[in-house]
C-alpha cells in the first residue's frame, strides 16, 4: 500500500519554541541525490533580534546557575543524543555524507559534549588566579560568562561543527544565538530537538537556519550581543565582521572553517576576567 509522503518544514528554535521565521521565506533543500527531501526556513534579521531577546532574557538565570547543575545538563544532552544517533546518522547521509563518516561525526559530537560536561566544575579553577600585591590585600581573579554570544558554525561537519561551537559557550554560563551551515541545516533544527527534551532552559541555545551573507554582519552589529564566534575561510566575511564589532567594542574569535577540537582554552575564549580586592586585618 502507497502512502502520501510527509515533507517535515524545519522551523527555528527561539526560546526553547519552534516558531516559523517571520518573513515566511523558507529554502527548498535538496538531498545529495537532488531530490527534495525539505523546507528549511530562511531567517530573517527580525528572527535574529527574536533570537538575542531570548537569549538575554535567560543569561542571568543561566549564568547563575551551578556549574554542577550544567554539567549535569550537557551530559543529559549527549544521552539523548546517544539515544537518537542513528537518526543523525541518516540526515547527515541524506545531506550528503558517507555512512562512516555520518557515524564518525554523530559519536565525535556525543563525546565532545560529554568531556565538556566534564569541565563544568573544572575550567574555573584552572584560570583563576590570587594575586600578589604590595598592599596588605587578598587580589583574585576569577572568570565570568560574557554574556550573550553570537555563534556562525562551520559549514563543514554538520552537527560535530555546531557542537563544537556551542558546547564550550554555554558551559562557561553564556547564552548563545547560533547560526547554522547552510549545508547541514536539517541536523541543526533536529538538533535543537534534542535540546527541547535535555533540560536545557529556554532562551539558553537560540538556532536559526538561513543565509550566512545575511547575517553574519547583524551578528556583529547588534549592540546587546557581547561576543561573537566565526568560523570562516572567508576573509572578506572575516573583514566585515571585524569592521562592525569594532563600532561597539565587542570580542570577536576566528576560526578556521572546519569543527573545533575540545579544549578548555575554548571556554576561555568566552569568558571576561573579574578581579576582586579583599582586605586584610583591620
Amino acid at each position: 500500500m502507497s502512502r502520501l509522503g510527509i515533507k517535515k518544514t524545519y522551523k527555528l528554535f527561539i526560546g526553547g519554541k519552534f516558531p516559523r521565521t517571520e518573513s515566511g521565506r523558507f529554502i527548498e533543500f535538496n538531498d545529495s541525490k537532488g531530490d527534495f527531501l525539505a523546507n528549511v526556513s530562511w531567517g530573517s534579521k527580525k528572527d535574529l533580534r527574536n533570537a538575542i531577546v531570548a537569549a538575554r532574557s535567560a543569561q542571568a538565570g543561566w549564568a547563575g546557575a551551578s556549574a554542577y547543575l550544567k554539567g549535569q545538563i550537557l551530559y543529559r544532552i549527549a544521552e539523548v543524543l546517544d539515544g537518537r544517533s542513528e537518526q543523525f546518522v541518516s540526515e547527515l547521509v541524506a545531506q550528503g555524507l558517507t555512512a562512516d563518516v555520518a557515524g564518525e561525526e554523530v559519536a565525535e559530537a556525543i563525546d565532545l559534549l560529554v568531556h565538556y560536561a566534564g569541565w563544568s566544575d573544572k575550567y574555573s579553577a584552572l584560570f583563576s588566579s590570587v594575586n600578589p600585591v604590595a598592599s596588605s590585600h587578598f587580589n583574585f581573579s576569577v572568570p565570568e560568562p560574557t554574556g550573550v554570544v553570537g555563534l556562525i558554525a562551520p559549514t563543514k561537519g554538520g552537527l560535530l561543527g555546531l557542537v563544537s561551537v556551542l558546547a564550550p559557550a554555554i558551559v562557561g554560563g553564556n547564552t548563545v544565538v547560533l547560526l547554522a551551515s547552510e549545508k547541514f541545516p536539517l541536523t541543526a533544527i533536529s538538533f535543537a530537538e534534542v535540546l527541547a527534551t535535555s533540560d536545557v532552559p529556554g532562551g539558553v541555545v537560540n538556532i536559526l537556519t538561513g543565509k550566512r551573507d545575511e547575517l553574519q554582519v547583524p551578528f556583529a552589529s547588534h549592540m546587546d550581543v557581547n561576543a561573537v564566534v566565526l568560523c570562516s575561510g572567508d576573509k572578506a566575511a572575516k573583514k566585515a565582521v571585524d569592521l562592525e564589532a569594532a563600532e561597539n567594542l565587542k570580542r570577536v574569535v576566528n576560526h578556521p572553517d572546519r569543527p573545533l577540537e575540545g579544549s578548555p582554552y575554548h571556554i576561555l575564549d568566552l569568558q571576561e576576567t573579574k578581579t576582586t580586592w579583599h582586605p586584610i586585618g583591620v
